[in-house]
């Protein structure tokens, strides 16, 4: 699995946000639909054409160094008093002709929860592309697939796989 802009993307599916444990939030994306998952949010699912938009709110965005600092300020909290956060929420909505738009809670997979304003700009391009079909979840699965299982991407292919898939036509 690897982490791309707000996807978290395993060989079968794709999460926004951190992959859920247990009762944990979180919208698994697949090539059949949405799903929402967690305690007192789960259960809920559509179709591709059922779904008519999704977005993100409540993301953390910083820039490049604000976000290193406010990451070094959590570790230097954590090794001073030993405690710990939980990964931050966010909320992804997700508009349906026939409920209307639904919010989930979804958790951050990102060290400190913080994301550059051009992952998150890209990010929320491509959940549009999801929704109105214009790149289906198949293509970043299709990436996962071909890549070696321990690698991660780098801050600049994270980027340019952002870029390719809200650009790339069907």
């Amino acid at each position: 699995m690897a982490m791309v802009g707000l996807f978290w993307i395993t060989e079968g599916c794709v999460y926004l946000g951190a992959k859920p444990t247990g009762t944990a939030p979180g919208v698994r994306l697949t090539g059949e639909g949405v799903e929402i998952l967690g305690d007192g949010q789960g259960g809920r699912f559509w179709g591709w054409d059922e779904v008519r938009g999704l977005d993100v709110r409540d993301v953390a965005v910083r820039s490049s160094g604000r976000r290193l600092a406010s990451m070094a300020f959590d570790s230097v909290v954590v090794l001073l008093t030993g405690d710990g956060e939980h990964p931050p929420l966010f909320t992804v909505c997700v508009e349906t002709e026939r409920d209307g738009t639904v919010e989930a809670s979804a958790l951050a997979a990102v060290a400190g929860g913080i994301h550059t304003p051009d992952e998150y700009a890209l990010s929320r391009t491509l959940l549009a592309r999801l929704a109105d079909g214009t790149t289906p979840v198949g293509q970043l699965l299709g990436w996962r697939r071909e890549e070696p299982e321990d690698v991660a991407p780098t801050k600049d292919q994270r980027l340019a796989l952002l870029r390719e898939w809200t650009t790339a036509s069907v």
